[in-house]
């Protein structure tokens, strides 16, 4: 079944749910249905247990991968067995003829002769260390090409190439149900390839067949702990005690920071802003002083309503995406399906970000017809524009390099349709809902009708370096996280840990708005009221940070080379720490938002 094209049949019939709990139910829905049955698949002896095969790629550019016959291996009555998913790959059934409990030994796959392309073909690829991925239904295999001999002879070295011509295949089964694959390459069975001259080749395999007690999830463990990368081992437990204390003292700091400071302020000005003037006979200065203009509405309203919008967006998907994570109701080592899931969601929550933006720039404007500022259009194209616009080039590129990364035109024409149909009705919808229902801004202070100049500030407490300052011990919670995500996206990594990923998401919460609230205070304290914006980058640079991290990650612990792996790489992670700095942003303003409501909501300020 084509998970997408279910799924439009199901939502386009239900585009006009309006509620969250519904919306909900179609993620539970959804997820339920990318759950795979494989594992109830049953065989009798000498059933046919298919062997598929999928991409050949190198082992620093796996992303650059290319159809599994664009090498010249044994290909007689192989056939395409499904479209290409969606990272690009054709699936094809190979003829390794495999039976149920039917062990081989050295069974004659095909007899070829190799021709000088051929054999130069193979050697270019074993020189790049390139690896083929099979199949058997969720199961992947993964076996070198060949391998590389140095022969110091004489004081000089020279490399020899040599082609794997025989696999040996161990297949584990219980009750009739495969439920884990082993594949080894035989060094002693290898073909030379270092000269471009015909090679007649003998490709040959083995089958054997294990019994076991575990069960089929059991078996698929490996997939989920399998890694070629270098990590940082049993970091759980450290991340979670290392965030959690340096939570706690910044909680601690801001304690003692209301006791011995805040409370006495708030105390003291607990009265009418004038009575208290003429009480002390002296000036108010600091925070006091701009009670008048503190909620004086931002600089580009609209931009700024979209972008929280989009922001809310984001990390609705993100919880929603871990949650399902965490019900262990997706197939994690198959990156299609998650994507497949991501998409859907996306499109899902769309909603979300058109009620967001829209009822927040009415209570910003009043009355004023909000598609005068065409917030429904700011907030849809905010992060998908960019991304679609990285997409296609990377796309172009992938098409170049005649890659199977490149998306198919089908899946393209998919993704429209879905967006067309389903996510631009739920923006719409949303807007719509937004519009009808805006809750006035209820501000504790009255804004005056001039506002006051901001003094200039000294270098250290303008934008740039307030907002460098305030991505630090954000970036600090999450940094161990961030190298399992390179390595899950960008290297071999399978990460399935989404219990652990949603801790430390509310731990980086908790952080983002405690670093928030301290900057909004600072800059209140300076009497600068221009505070909308600059809590919205205070809580969104930890996105730089991330993505300045990924650029080192890159020269450092991944072996990419070639400018198709640079550009996926670059290109992907901007939209990746762009999404991160929308989203964090969008919880930086929030948390200062309460603060500043609550720090003037303390004193009569009108």
């Amino acid at each position: 079944m084509n998970i997408l094209s279910y799924f439009v049949a199901r939502l386009t019939g239900m585009v006009g749910l309006s509620t969250i709990p519904r919306i909900a139910l179609l993620l539970i829905v959804f997820a339920s249905q990318v759950k795979s049955g494989s594992f109830d698949h049953r065989y009798s002896r000498g059933d046919t247990v298919p062997i598929y095969a999928s991409k050949a790629y190198s082992y620093s550019n796996h992303r650059e991968t290319y159809d599994y016959y664009n090498l010249p291996f044994c290909s007689q009555d192989a056939k395409v067995h499904v479209d290409k998913m969606l990272d690009g790959n054709h699936v094809v059934l190979t003829p390794y003829k495999i039976e149920f409990l039917v062990d081989k030994h050295f069974e004659l796959l095909c007899k070829k002769t190799l021709s000088k392309t051929d054999v130069s073909m193979f050697r270019s690829v074993i020189q790049k260390n390139y690896r083929v991925q099979l199949h058997h239904e969720d199961m992947q295999i993964w076996a070198y090409v060949g391998g590389v001999h140095m022969d110091h002879r004489d004081q000089i070295i020279k490399s020899e190439y040599f082609l794997f011509n025989h696999y040996d295949f161990e297949f584990v089964h219980r009750n009739g149900t495969v439920v884990d694959i082993f594949l080894q390459v035989n060094p002693y069975y290898m073909v030379n390839v270092t000269d471009d001259i015909e090679a007649d080749v003998v490709f040959t395999y083995s089958v054997k067949w294990f019994d076991t007690q575990q069960s089929y999830y059991k078996g698929m463990e490996k997939y989920t702990n399998y890694s070629s990368l270098p990590q940082v081992n049993d970091i759980f437990g450290y991340s979670i005690a290392n965030s959690s204390f340096t939570i706690l003292i910044l909680i601690v700091c801001l304690l003692i920071f209301y006791i011995r400071v805040l409370r006495k302020d708030i105390s003291r000005y607990a009265c009418d802003v004038e009575e208290a003037e003429m009480a002390d006979n002296q000036e108010v200065t600091g925070w006091k002083n701009i009670h008048g203009d503190v909620f004086r509405f931002p600089k580009h309203k609209s931009l700024f309503a979209a972008a929280l919008g989009s922001g809310t967006q984001l990390l609705v998907v993100t919880v929603a995406i871990l949650v399902l994570g965490v019900t262990d109701l997706f197939l994690l080592h198959r990156r299609a399906v998650f994507m497949y899931a991501l998409a859907i969601v996306y499109a899902l929550t769309f909603a979300i970000s058109g009620y967001t933006s829209t009822s927040f720039y009415l209570r910003l404007e009043g009355t004023k017809w909000v598609y005068k500022e065409r917030i429904a259009d700011r907030t849809g194209g905010l992060y998908i524009g960019p991304l679609f616009l990285v997409f296609i080039f990377n796309d172009i590129v992938a098409v170049f390099y005649e890659s199977t990364a490149a998306l198919p035109l089908g899946d393209i024409i998919k993704f429209s349709l879905l967006w067309v149909f389903l996510a631009l009705p739920l923006l719409i919808l949303g807007a719509v809902i937004g519009k009808n229902s805006p809750p006035d801004f209820q501000a504790p202070c009255r804004t005056a009708k001039c506002p006051k100049e901001v003094p200039q500030p000294r270098w250290y407490k303008r934008v740039v370096p307030q907002r460098d300052l305030a991505g630090i011990f954000p970036f600090s919670v999450i940094f161990l996280q961030t190298i399992e995500i390179l390595n899950t996206v960008w290297g071999y990594t399978i990460y399935s840990s989404y219990g652990f990923m949603l801790i430390m998401l509310f731990l980086l919460l908790v952080m983002i708005a405690l670093v928030s609230i301290v900057m909004t205070y600072f800059q209140l304290a300076a009497e600068n009221h221009e505070w909308w914006w600059r809590s919205f980058f205070c809580g969104g640079s930890t996105g730089l940070y991330v993505y300045g991290y990924s650029i080192y990650h890159s020269f450092r612990l991944l072996e990419m080379n070639g400018f198709m792996q640079t550009t996926f790489f670059f290109g992907y992670m901007a939209c990746l720490g762009y999404g991160i700095f929308l989203a964090l942003g969008t919880v930086g303003f929030y948390a200062s938002l309460l603060f500043v409501r609550y720090l003037y909501g303390s004193i009569k300020c009108d």
